[in-house]
Formats: structure tokens, C-alpha cells, sequence
């Protein structure tokens, strides 16, 4: 895709009628936020002139400190396909303080200096191809989401079992528009869940189109009379959503995994970043699945990688090295998911990697057991730790990853993981429906 200036952006809105432009950006909680402007304010815009509350938004700054600016990334500009009777745009925005530095608790400029770091060990890109799965349920009479899914398919079923194939078209359609290339759609192993993958980028382009990936699919849905759901485990007894990251690095323009004289075609360098990724596993866990509910689906018995291990024969373990090689060649990393900030998500995992690299971290033997049906005892034999079991174990841990804590940076490290002990608190004291049910009458 050509790289486009200013002038491509004031051309565009003009031809095409564009009436608003929304300057979009992420909170620390991976939550989209945007600033819509009418059109005649975007050349103010693009002179990174737009002033908001930065108190507003979760994990910025505190209300004395509350003037910051957003900065657009004119690479991200799109019109939204859905909107015709007012045409509306699209800008992604970095954060910035009014002295115009980087705001320190941006998520995208986080993943920013994760790239500038591998950049300076030698490597030209890390490059990611995220699988975000969702689940479609029926809406009542006022638009709320119910628990009624919209289907009973399954893995790579079709109509008349899967409902949700018109619905899954049209978001296709409209990723397509916006610039998206679709390489497979199709219904997942619950009933009412899916996937759609796209095309790997660059990390940070990857980030940005997860974020509008959740915008488009949520909305089009909407349009279906439908609500799209990316909370990891919204029902007991199926499989959970998660958000497999197929990575790999790039130096030289050439797959910075692969190399055809080793028996897997597994470079040194993909043996280190995978060794990384395993021992900051529990360390980053906090950010790659940030959520109570996260924990839910980390669990034996869906297929969920709840084991610290890799292979490259077998689904079972955290990592897994897909069968294609040469300018294919990457590992997949399975516990994200789509409740995570994308940008803090990949900026760990790739910190966690480079760590490896650089301290020529030993990569553990491969597990090519099926671990689900390893005893406990077998799998401390065997070497494999758990992820962690629930948030307050992953906080726990994140906090003793120096790895992980200098990737998020102070700022982001302080207000997050202050934003995670009151939600785990929070559901700590609450008291559940389940409880009421074993314990009202028996006590």
C-alpha cells in the first residue's frame, strides 16, 4: 500500500464527501476512544493541533495534567463503507504531551518502542498475524445483547447450521473495503463463534487493524440485529474466544526464523525468541489475557493452551511452530486473547522474545505429548509449568518480570496494574449466582 501525505488525505475527503473524521485512539484497557471532528477542522488535525481531556480516559493522567494532543497517523486513513448518509473518516492517533513529547502511557507508542528496540538488535520487522475470535448472540426488543446464540454450528460448519455466514459475508465485505486482505472465514468449535483471519503486517499496523477489526465486526453485527462479543469465555461448557499471534522477525528483508540446514527449519534466533516467550510466559500473562473472565478459558478440556511448553506437532501447548517454512516460517502464540490491548500485547511478547535473543535463552525440549492428559506429576517431570489460574496470580506475577514491567514502561505499569487489582477486587467481593445455588439451602 503507497505511503500517503497530506495532500492524498484533504484530496480524498474532499472527492469523496467526507462530512466527519474520527481521530481514534486506544486506552490502557485496549478500549477504542475517538474525537470526532467535522471535516472542515482535519487540516488543524493533521498539523497534530487537536487538543482532548486526557483525565477523561483510563490510565492517562490525572485531571491537574489533563491537556494532551493527538498526533494522526495519516497511514491510517479510511472512510467507514457503513456510513452513507454522512460520509465519515477515520484517522488513528498517537498521544502526545503539550510539549510535544510521546505521552509515556500511549499503548501504540509502548509497541513503538518495543519495535525501536528490535530495530536496534538488527531486526527490520515483527511481523504478526493475529486470529481474533468472537461470538455472535441475539439481541432483545431494545438492541441489549441476550444469552440466545444465533446458531448451534461448529467447527467449519455452513448453513443452514451456520447462521451467522450472511452476517460473517458482510463484515468480510466491508474489511475488504477498508483495506483488510481475507485469507479464511469461517465458524469456529462453539456454537455461535467465529473467525476471520487477515493477512500478517507489521506489528503496529497489525495492532491498529485489530482494534478496527472489533469496530467493523461489532458494528455490522449490530446492523444484523446481533451483538458481537470478544470476552474470552461468555458461556460455561464450550470452548472460549481466543487470539492466536502467528510472529515472526525480519532482517534483511529475509525470515529471521528459518533456516533449512536445522531439522525443524528453526533458526537460533526462533529457538531464543520462542525460549523468551516461555520464561516470561507467567510474567506477561497479565497483559495477554487481562481480564477475571480471561481466566475462564484457561483451562483443560477446550483446547485452551494453559501449559507453558512448545511443539511443533501438537495444539495442546502454549506455542506451536506451524508446518510451513522458508518466507512462511513464524510460531504461533496461543493463550492472547481478544480482550487484551493489542498493542501492549504485542509489545510483551516481543520484549519477551528479544530477551531471549540477547541472553541466548536455552529452548526447553519440545512437548509433543498431548499435555491435557499428563498428570500433574508427569508434567512437573517433564518440566511444564501452568499459565497463571486466575488475574490476582497473573498481577502477582507480573510485577516480579522485570522484562515485562520495563516493556510497559512506569507509567502504564502503575496505572494498570492498579486498574486490575480494583477489578479483581471487585469480583473477589462479589457475591455469584453460583455460590447462592451450592450454599443457600445446604447451609
Amino acid at each position: 500500500m503507497p505511503v500517503l501525505t497530506r495532500e492524498d488525505i484533504l484530496l480524498s475527503a474532499k472527492e469523496n464527501k467526507v462530512r466527519f473524521v474520527r481521530l481514534q485512539f486506544t486506552d490502557l484497557l485496549g478500549a477504542i476512544k475517538n474525537v470526532e471532528i467535522p471535516v472542515s477542522q482535519l487540516e488543524k488535525a493533521l498539523d497534530n493541533k487537536m487538543m482532548f481531556d486526557g483525565s477523561s480516559i483510563e490510565g492517562y493522567v490525572r485531571i491537574e495534567e489533563s491537556d494532551m494532543y493527538l498526533y494522526p497517523d495519516i497511514n491510517t486513513w479510511v472512510i467507514f463503507p457503513w456510513e452513507t448518509k454522512e460520509k465519515v473518516a477515520r484517522l488513528i492517533c498517537d498521544i502526545h504531551l503539550p510539549d510535544g513529547s510521546p505521552f509515556p502511557g500511549d499503548p501504540r507508542n509502548i509497541l513503538k518502542r518495543a519495535l525501536r528496540d528490535a530495530e536496534q538488535m538488527g531486526f527490520t520487522a515483527y511481523n504478526v498475524g493475529p486470529e481474533p475470535e468472537f461470538f455472535l448472540f441475539k439481541t432483545d426488543a431494545q438492541g441489549n445483547p441476550t444469552l440466545e446464540l444465533n446458531d448451534q454450528g461448529g467447527y467449519f460448519d455452513f448453513a443452514p447450521m451456520d447462521m451467522g455466514e450472511n452476517c460473517r459475508r458482510e463484515i468480510v465485505v466491508t474489511l475488504e473495503e477498508m483495506g483488510f486482505e481475507i485469507e479464511a472465514s469461517h465458524h469456529e468449535v462453539a456454537p455461535g463463534q467465529h473467525e476471520i483471519d487477515f493477512k500478517y503486517a507489521n506489528a503496529l499496523k497489525a495492532a491498529d487493524r485489530i482494534q478496527t477489526f472489533k469496530l467493523v465486526v461489532k458494528t455490522i453485527a449490530r446492523d444484523h440485529g446481533l451483538h458481537a462479543t470478544f470476552m474470552p469465555k461468555p458461556l460455561f461448557g464450550v470452548n472460549g474466544s481466543g487470539m492466536h499471534c502467528h510472529q515472526s522477525l525480519s532482517k534483511d528483508k529475509q525470515n529471521a526464523f528459518y533456516d533449512e540446514n536445522d531439522r525443524l527449519g528453526l533458526s537460533q534466533t526462533a529457538k531464543y525468541f520462542m525460549a523468551g516467550l516461555l520464561r516470561h510466559a507467567r510474567g506477561f500473562a497479565a497483559i495477554t489475557n487481562p481480564t477475571v473472565n480471561s481466566y475462564k478459558r484457561l483451562v483443560p478440556g477446550y483446547e485452551a493452551p494453559c501449559y507453558v511448553a512448545w511443539s511443533a506437532s501438537n495444539r495442546s501447548p502454549m506455542i506451536r511452530v506451524p508446518a510451513a517454512r522458508g518466507s512462511g516460517t513464524r510460531i504461533e502464540v496461543r493463550n492472547p486473547d481478544p480482550s487484551a490491548n493489542p498493542y501492549l500485547a504485542l509489545a510483551v511478547m516481543l520484549k519477551s522474545g528479544l530477551d531471549g535473543i540477547r541472553n541466548k535463552e536455552p529452548l526447553p525440549i519440545p512437548v509433543d505429548r498431548n499435555i491435557y492428559v499428563m498428570s500433574e506429576e508427569e508434567r512437573e517431570e517433564n518440566g511444564i509449568p501452568s499459565l497463571p489460574s486466575s488475574l490476582k496470580e497473573a498481577l502477582d506475577e507480573l510485577i516480579r518480570d522485570e522484562v515485562v514491567c520495563e516493556a510497559l514502561g512506569e507509567h502504564a505499569l502503575t496505572h494498570f496494574y492498579e486498574l486490575k487489582e480494583i477489578e479483581w477486587d471487585m469480583f473477589r467481593t462479589q457475591i455469584h449466582p453460583w455460590e447462592r445455588e451450592q450454599y443457600m439451602t445446604l447451609y
